[in-house]
């Protein structure tokens, strides 16, 4: 059984979040061995009496397997902090969720995104501005991330995917909860095209106190946030205060000082975020070309210790499987899967008869 299910039980237990679940990984080596520990050596990892009878509570009535079973039937993936899919940008931030739940799939691409939040009651000047700055990033291979709410949020998602676009939702809900309930179908679209992504346990309702933290996964995973249009109380400004605290770009679009819509984005330009005035704003902060020629680096450099050992041996000359294999001391299976994967990255190309080169830029470049 996976060890993730012990991250999971974790989870499910009120009060302990990132800094006790790294105590309980530091002080124990895994969360197995914490999850069956005594009382005695959860005290000394730190936890106090409350914690440890909570924890003794789910050992006695969670099973972990068929919570387990559970999740994997519904298609729910998992990553933890230990997890190289791990999103680095959300890694980064202080004290990141320990866990996250995903339907769909987070990309290595999606490293490249931009949230747009906004009020549930947009105007026509809003949906004008949320359509086309999300054609717009779609268009430019952006990333669009928002929170599945109604309103700008909706339509940000959906003219992202109308434009053949990937975009998230990160849900202040379990990702198979859906809220609110008339986005079923698109969160099903974004699912397909993206994913959704929640810190919270599978089954976790729409309760109000869970929104306003899921946002500093909205701005955490985003090169930059933009604020269409936001009451002065809105959600909206949340994900961007969250933003401010992880060095993000903040747009606002600036709106008419009488309406109540744009009393929030107007605050925060008067407090030193960027105006929106058009899409050549956000293309010169983010230097569209240059996310471009990142993205191009990211396929053609290595991502691993393997795959920089098979670029070593490998040159413009054809060189079969079983001599890379040989070159590298690697097992047949590894080396096989891994090509397979560099082929479909461009970094290398079979010639047939199991014979592979390196492409242009890999070729020989790289030493382990």
């Amino acid at each position: 059984m996976d060890e993730k299910k012990f991250w999971v039980g974790f989870n499910l237990i009120k009060g302990i979040g990132a800094v006790r679940m790294q105590g309980l990984v530091s002080y124990f080596g895994d969360l197995e061995s914490a999850w069956n520990a005594d009382s005695a050596s959860l005290a000394e990892s730190g936890l106090g009496e409350k914690l440890i009878e909570r924890v003794m509570m789910a050992r006695k009535n969670v099973n972990l397997d068929s919570v387990w079973e559970k999740i994997e039937s519904q298609g729910i993936k998992i990553l933890t902090w230990q997890d190289e899919a791990y999103p680095t940008r959300l890694k980064e931030i202080d004290q990141p969720p320990p866990v996250l739940y995903i339907r769909g799939e987070y990309l290595p691409d999606d490293l490249f995104a931009v949230a747009i939040v906004g009020t549930r009651k947009v105007t026509p000047y809003g949906r004008q501005v949320t359509e086309e700055l999300s054609a717009f990033l779609a268009a430019n291979g952006i990333t669009v991330i928002s929170g599945l709410a109604r309103g700008v949020d909706a339509l940000a998602h959906q003219t992202a995917l109308k434009h053949s676009g990937r975009t998230i939702a990160v849900l202040g809900t379990g990702v198979d909860k859906i809220y609110p309930p008339e986005h079923k179908a698109l969160a099903d679209q974004i699912i397909a095209r993206g994913a959704l992504i929640s810190d919270y346990v599978p089954g976790t309702p729409p309760e109000a106190s869970n929104f306003p933290p899921r946002n500093r996964i909205i701005s955490a995973l985003s090169l930059a946030v933009v604020v269409v249009e936001a009451g002065e109380t809105s959600g909206a400004l949340i994900t961007a205060a969250f933003a401010a605290e992880q060095g993000r770009e903040i747009f606002a679009v600036p709106g008419g000082i009488f309406a109540p819509q744009s009393k929030g984005a107007n605050k925060l330009i008067q407090n030193g975020a960027l105006p929106l005035l058009s899409v050549n704003d956000l293309m010169q902060a983010l230097d569209i070309n240059r996310i471009g020629e990142h993205k191009t680096a990211r396929k053609i450099l290595p991502t691993d210790e393997t795959e920089a050992r098979l670029l070593s041996v490998l040159s413009s000359e054809p060189m079969h499987v079983d001599e890379i294999r040989n070159q590298t001391e690697l097992p047949i299976a590894k080396v096989s899967a891994t090509l397979a994967l560099m082929e479909l990255k461009g970094m290398v190309r079979q010639l047939g008869g199991m014979n592979y080169v390196a492409v242009g830029e890999s070729s020989g470049e790289y030493r382990v």
